[in-house]
């Protein structure tokens, strides 16, 4: 079986990392270099909106050289990922541009849920230890530099995930502009760090019980890792041990302290803001172990590569991680269960028939699912214009697993099940106007209204429902004993656009049971 070479470029938030990994059906992933360079992009961005001249130009001669250290690897692929601190500055689209010219690498600017998704993907690569400690009420605590992001896991099934602007360097720049004495530092850290915690903890926690945290992040996790002498093994250990750190922090000196923990003087700051937010949200669950898996999002991105390579094959079902997501949001907004499920069947089985005209594939037919099941979360703020509220409700939810484009594309389909179809050039949304999108969303949007169409009375009427593509017609044969007047007499409003966009006029064939 042969070994590729694979290189992962992360361009965070505080410094630059590539790790090169050896990759085989045989033995997995095997890192076998990481190199790591610091440069503070995150704290100028957040600051200012920008990323100036100087940063520029020493991450452009730090990607030049790693283009080097690729080649002397013979790295066969490589992956580069720009997370918050590019994301979130105004003339990004300008940097990509200057990095692709001057580098030689192509950069893409993660999602922040696709970004949390392979973290989550990395901590999932320790399969053992992931696997054992999420039988248990777990939350995965993801501190970045500008923001965290706290998913909740219930019996194995990841229910929950919700980003707050909470992360170490944006919450230092914060103190720097308050001028704060050293003695008020951790007390109003807490308090900014409590406002939002509160908030999170009356809609998202409620009765739930979370035992473990499973923290990824450059700082404490390191820590956590060097303890030595845990019962449990590497990277476990009480959250008394955060308390222990903190309470070092308020005895010593930092130039103490940095050669005490073998932590670099810049980073000493950084490492108790990471202290202070994980005892917090440790006591807001009510959590009382810690495991730093030691991953970082090299990791995800390796993952990723050999996942959909077909070099690995993963042993956790991501996808029922996104329904699960998606079920939970259904459920907030108080939708439908019942309803939701039956337009998931329906509209599946009519996406499955029309393989060959669609010609989408297993990603589209996931997008499509999620929006039946989210088909109605609008009508919790507005029975009159239910498709705008979707679109906002879905568009403002992360669905960890999702890129932002795929949201954006369930949100549209959702949109417009009720309201009129935008023609290309009309749709004023940024994603929607490429060409490929905008056919996805006009395709998956045909096959919801049509299912929606054959539960007009919202009764689930169909037991079952049988889709045959034959001679330009789509016959659906549907099994019931009800009396199906409405859905027939109101068919053709809902199904007109379907022959728009297909050219197969659908036919309702009713089989009766009795």
């Amino acid at each position: 079986m042969s070994v590729k070479t694979f290189a992962a470029i992360d361009i965070g938030s505080f410094e630059v990392s590539m790790k090169i990994y050896e990759v085989s059906a045989k033995n997995g992933m095997r890192e076998i270099d990481h190199i790591r360079h610091s440069i503070d992009m995150g704290t100028e961005t957040y600051a200012t909106g920008k990323l100036g001249y100087e940063r520029v130009e020493e991450l452009c001669r730090v990607l030049q050289e790693y283009q080097v250290m690729m080649r002397s690897y013979q790295a066969e692929d490589y992956k580069a990922y720009a997370t918050s601190a590019i994301r979130e500055a105004e003339n990004n689209i300008v940097l990509l541009d200057q990095i692709k010219n001057r580098s030689g690498i192509k950069v893409e600017v993660l999602s922040n849920s696709a970004q949390r998704f392979l973290h989550y993907k990395a901590v999932a690569w320790k399969e053992e230890g992931f696997t054992n400690i999420i039988q248990k009420g777990t939350a995965i605590v993801d501190i970045g530099g500008g923001s965290i992001q706290i998913s909740l896991f219930d019996k194995d099934t990841l229910v929950s995930t919700q980003n707050l602007r909470l992360g170490v360097l944006r919450l230092q720049d914060r103190l720097k502009h308050l001028d704060v004495l050293p003695d008020r530092y951790e007390s109003l850290l807490n308090e900014i760090v409590d406002s939002q915690m509160e908030g999170y903890k009356r809609l998202y926690l409620r009765d739930r019980v979370i035992d473990n945290v499973i923290v990824v992040d450059d700082y404490i996790s390191k820590i956590v890792l060097r303890r030595k002498g845990s019962a449990q093994g590497n990277g476990y250990a009480e959250k008394a041990l955060v308390d222990d750190y903190l309470e070092v922090f308020r005895t010593k000196h930092e130039a103490e302290l940095g050669k005490m923990l073998d932590v670099p003087g810049e980073s000493m700051k950084l490492l108790l803001i990471s202290g202070i937010l994980l005892k917090n949200i440790m006591e807001t669950m009510g959590a009382g172990h810690i495991w730093a898996p030691g991953v970082t999002l090299c990791d995800g991105i390796a993952y990723e590569y050999a996942e959909k390579n077909k070099i690995i094959k993963p042993k956790h079902d991501f996808e029922q991680d996104i329904f699960a997501c998606a079920r939970n949001i259904c459920k907030r907004y108080r939708g439908s269960k019942r309803r939701s499920e039956t337009l998931e069947m329906m509209a599946v089985t009519v996406f499955d028939s029309m393989r060959k005209v669609h010609g989408l594939g297993k990603r589209e037919r996931l997008l499509l699912r999620l929006a039946a099941l989210l088909h109605d979360c609008g009508k919790f703020i507005s029975m009159i214009s239910p498709g705008e509220c979707s679109y906002s409700i879905i568009m403002a939810t992360e669905i960890i697993g999702l890129s932002h484009v795929e949201r954006e594309i369930v949100a549209n389909v959702v949109k417009y099940n009720y309201a009129n179809f935008d023609y290309y050039g009309d749709i004023g949304q940024s994603h929607v106007t490429d060409k490929a999108i905008y056919l996805t969303v006009a395709k998956l949007t045909a096959i919801l209204r049509m299912a929606s169409g054959m539960d007009r009375s919202h009764k689930q009427k169909f037991k079952e429902i049988k889709a045959v593509l034959k001679d330009e017609r789509l016959i659906l044969t549907v099994d019931t004993e009800e009396d199906i007047t409405l859905e027939k007499g109101l068919f053709d409003l809902r199904a007109g656009f379907f022959e728009e966009v297909y050219n197969v006029r659908p036919v309702i064939r009713h089989k009766r049971t009795y």
